[in-house]
């Protein structure tokens, strides 16, 4: 027994001279390759310990995010928030206990006007159905409030189209395909489809990059794809195509999206055929007469000068000319990756851009032929409700939809590296994503967000909430007190 603890000591003794060993050899290769190195200064002037800071630097979003970020501070999205959207996917309890962590003094907070006298239980009706593209051979009848907004397959993997897609079908909503094309994954749920065609016409594209009438009329040709949406511009980046790495690009992903395999796909800035809002009319009018479908454009608004003049050559053309739809996307929204600068300070928030739309509409006498879908950090019923009530026929939303199927925020997306398995094509790290089990919670939070907007709409005291209006709601202005948002905007075109 002895001999056997003598034996064990000088293997354990062994084993520690050659860890020490390798730790000192690595520590010298470190030091080596720090002071000979000239990018950067910390490393070079303190070899070896300065890689403690730019470790630390890497750690830092991860300790804000789950130590020092307090529940309504964090961005994109703060905790409070994607808390609501977790309890609502897993179907588990929602409510909040003592009050609000949320400040009623701080300026821009939204505040539903409570009725006397609210719509009782039995009183209630289920959001009524729109009707969208009214002139088309095929027109598209929807009572889904609130929907599943593009993203590609290629920048999310393989199980979270497919769970997206199951769990449109259960929540009855649509699923916007993003500019990626169609794939077997979006259709696998039996899911309304609406297909999006981006700057580089992927998955209609010809040869040369244009758009494919064949390729239109095939992608029309299945039932599911019910509207056509496209793409000028996208909040996180306007003016900007969109990007998915060469490494995301796998055969398969470049089969359906008709480019090279291996090779970074990047979209061209805008549609190379539109240059004013005649052109947008005319291309329009062209996937319409291809499709039989509805037809419209999402864009982020900045200038909006040429939304008079597109407005303008709708009623010299005829109202049947008008787009079915139009999607406002946000400033703040998002994407997979985009430049910091466009990211940070180019376009208009929601709050001014849906308003002004909605109004020039009224204007022009098109609210009632063009429907106005929102999309932008609307992921919770409270900005739902704010967004139908501001004049949204509908409200779409990406990374709510990513929340529920799990996303973290981890903030990875554009590093094929997503922990959750959402927007990477690892597939160790795919297999985390359970499809079966997500699709029921993107439908479990579908039903939520709808259940939370009608319950603001009851106590506002209309029936549903599709009856929302700006006299129901008041904002926060810079001297604490609140102003109507009609009063807010009644001079707002």
């Amino acid at each position: 027994m002895s001999d056997f603890i003598i034996f064990s000591i000088d293997v354990f003794a062994s084993l520690f001279i050659v860890a020490l060993g390798l730790f000192v050899l690595v520590v010298i290769y470190f030091y080596i390759a720090d002071v000979t190195q000239s990018k950067q200064a910390i490393r070079r002037n303190y070899p070896v310990i300065g890689r403690f800071r730019y470790f630390f630097e890497r750690q830092g979003e991860f300790f804000r995010q789950y130590f020092f970020a307090m529940d309504r501070e964090e961005m994109p999205f703060n905790r409070a928030d994607r808390s609501w959207v977790y309890k609502a996917a897993k179907n588990v309890d929602r409510t909040s206990a003592f009050g609000s962590t949320q400040s009623l003094e701080v300026t821009g907070t939204v505040m539903f006007m409570n009725c006397a006298f609210p719509t009782l239980d039995e009183e209630a009706l289920e959001p009524s159905a729109v009707i969208i593209g009214p002139y088309c051979t095929v027109p598209y009848a929807t009572n889904s409030l609130f929907n599943i907004s593009g993203m590609s397959f290629g920048a999310l993997s393989k199980p979270a189209v497919r769970a997206l897609s199951k769990g449109a079908k259960l929540a009855g909503c649509w699923m916007n395909t993003g500019e990626g094309g169609l794939s077997p994954y979006h259709l696998e749920g039996g899911a309304d489809i609406v297909f999006q065609i981006g700057t580089a016409k992927y998955g209609v594209r010809d040869g040369q990059g244009n758009l494919s009438i064949k390729k239109l009329q095939e992608i029309a040709a299945y039932e599911q794809v019910k509207m056509f949406e496209i793409k000028m511009s996208q909040g996180a980046k306007p003016g900007k195509g969109g990007m998915l790495p060469g490494k995301k690009v796998n055969a398969e992903i470049a089969a359906i999206r008709g480019i090279p395999q291996g090779q970074d796909s990047i979209s061209p800035n805008g549609h190379p055929e539109v240059k004013n809002p005649s052109d947008l009319l005319d291309m329009i009018a062209k996937v319409r007469e291809t499709t039989g479908k509805p037809t419209g454009f999402k864009a982020v608004i900045g200038a909006y000068a040429w939304l008079e003049t597109l407005f303008a050559e709708i009623n010299h053309r005829g109202i049947e000319s008008a787009p079915d739809f139009i999607t406002i996307d946000s400033a703040d929204g998002g994407t997979g990756a985009a430049p910091q600068p466009l990211m940070d300070s180019v376009g208009l928030p929601l709050k001014e851009s849906l308003p002004l739309v909605v109004s020039m509409l009224e204007k022009h006498g098109l609210r009632e032929r063009v429907k106005v879908i929102a999309s932008g950090k609307l992921i919770v019923p409270s900005k739902v409700a704010w967004a139908l009530a501001l004049g949204a026929d509908f409200v779409v939303s990406a990374r709510g939809h990513m929340f529920a199927l799990g996303c973290i925020q981890a903030l990875q997306c554009n590093k094929d590296t997503c922990p959750t398995g959402i927007t990477t094509h690892d597939e160790r790290l795919q297999r985390g994503l359970d499809v079966a089990d997500k699709a029921q919670r993107v439908a479990n939070y579908n039903k939520y967000i709808h259940y939370g907007a009608g319950l603001i709409a009851h106590s506002c005291g209309v029936f549903s909430a599709r009856e929302l209006s700006r006299e129901h709601v008041r904002v926060v202005q810079e001297n604490g007190l609140s102003e109507p948002l009609d009063k807010m905007y009644e001079n707002y075109q």
